[in-house]
């Protein structure tokens, strides 16, 4: 969420903001709004004044037997209290106006971040890894997709059975990678300083709205519930309701939500895996095929909760941990940097790993690396406090990256580990994990 005040002293700024992220938040509309709202408190507190002193004087006055002056008196303070809680409702009716611009708001972007427009516009960082030349091998490599069932690991149809499209159902081998990429990444994790959560499924209305997925996006969310009582105060939320958690980044970075953390804890860094589901209400026909785009999917997540000082190179470093899960595992990827107008709601900054999929000859978002700076901060009220270097307290900085998607790490190993004969090698890393598998092949 924005600071009104610094939208207040810096309409140029942000209204320079929003124009390269492509939004279309009214700055003006705010500005208006927030004029007639802070225009109400002078007058408020002048009829107070004037009510209070009115009020003493006819104490005073029925002493005296003035009891005709009393009355007139009396009749005053009324005609003040009907005034003053006509003003009340107007600066409510504002406030909730006001507010709800500010949670619709996206984050600025920090001013390192190119100007563009789309994902055409995003600058490439860096490569790493020389994608595998199937045609020189001889052979046509299968996409995930088809490789997958013919191996007996992957199976699309028996999903549809359980559920519907875009899910799958992993059996046996298949089983086994998936939670053996949990697992990996996990352990890389914790030997790099995260500490590891297990954390519910379930998130409620404060727990998404801090994060940024509320209420910008509930039709991507699964709800527990069909019901619902729209606040408008909370920019739409909805009080009492429970969703299926999109991502953990959300429960890790509500962990200390209305907390005020001691300055000397951070930086805090946490790590997750959690099952994630997302509707994808506005993905249809997109990557439907196979497992890029589905509607629950397993990933590992990192959160890092920071000083303001210290979370842009905080972001850095989160950035090398996910390029070093795909550098252990031998997948060919590259760093984009997202532009302006292609950034998520909540960040500032952002990095997009991609990896290398034989099958699309292209590469692919694996994860996805941010700094939010104190936007979600200022939802989930996240502060620090640092006695010998300011008074009271302040927002902190949060940070979250995928470490990684579990499911398209999957689909990239078959792909690039894939033989002419449709067996799959196993990278070295994850064979400890896998009880030695070296190759897997189709099951009798």
């Amino acid at each position: 969420m924005l600071d009104a005040k610094f939208v207040r002293e810096n309409p140029d700024v942000v209204r320079a903001a929003m124009q390269s992220r492509g939004s279309s938040w009214d700055v003006n509309e705010f500005l208006a709004l927030d004029e007639k709202r802070r225009a109400i408190i002078p007058e408020v507190e002048s009829l107070q004044a004037k009510r209070n002193a009115a009020s003493k004087q006819i104490g005073a006055l029925m002493k005296e037997g003035r009891r005709a002056e009393a009355e007139a008196a009396k009749a005053e303070v009324a005609n003040i209290k009907d005034k003053t809680a006509s003003l009340d409702a107007q600066r409510a009716d504002l406030d909730m106006q006001v507010r709800h611009l500010l949670v619709t708001a996206p984050n600025l972007p920090d001013a390192s971040v190119t100007t563009g427009q789309s994902e055409d516009d995003n600058p490439e960082v860096k490569r790493w890894g020389t994608p595998r030349d199937f045609a020189a091998e001889g052979f046509e490599p299968q996409a995930h997709w088809d490789l997958g069932p013919a191996l007996g690991i992957v199976d699309f149809e028996r999903a549809v059975k359980l559920a519907e499209s875009r899910f799958a159902v992993l059996a046996g081998k298949g089983a086994a990678l998936e939670r053996a990429l949990i697992t990996f990444m996990i352990d890389q994790h914790l030997d790099a300083g995260y500490k590891e959560w297990w954390l519910p499924v379930l998130a409620n209305t404060d727990t998404l709205f801090g994060s940024g997925n509320l209420p910008k996006f509930e039709d991507d969310l699964y709800k527990t519930k069909t019901e619902c009582n729209i606040s408008e105060e909370e920019g739409g939320v909805t009080a009492g309701q429970l969703y299926l958690t999109p991502t953990a980044e959300a429960t890790l970075t509500s962990l200390h939500r209305d907390e005020v953390l001691e300055g000397k804890q951070l930086p805090l860094y946490y790590t997750a895996y959690t099952p994630c589901f997302r509707e994808e209400a506005g993905s249809a026909g997109r990557d439907t095929r196979g497992l890029i785009r589905v509607h629950q999917f397993d990933k590992v997540e990192m959160v890092k909760l920071t000083r303001p000082e210290d979370s842009f190179g905080a972001l850095e470093k989160m950035t090398l941990q996910a390029e070093k899960i795909l550098e252990l595992l031998g997948l060919p990827y590259r760093r984009i940097e997202l532009c302006t107008g292609d950034m998520g709601f909540a960040s500032a900054k952002t990095y997009d790993l991609e990896v290398w999929l034989p099958s699309y000859r292209d590469y692919k978002e694996i994860s996805s690396c941010s700094n939010c700076v104190d936007f979600q901060a200022r939802r989930a009220n996240l502060k620090y406090r640092d006695p010998e270097n300011f008074k009271g307290s302040r927002f902190l900085h949060t940070l979250n990256g995928s470490g990684l998607a579990v499911g398209r790490t999957f689909a990239a190993i078959i792909e690039n580990y894939q033989s002419e004969d449709g067996s799959v090698t196993i990278p070295e890393v994850l064979r400890p994990y896998m009880r030695g598998l070296e190759v897997i092949t189709a099951d009798e």
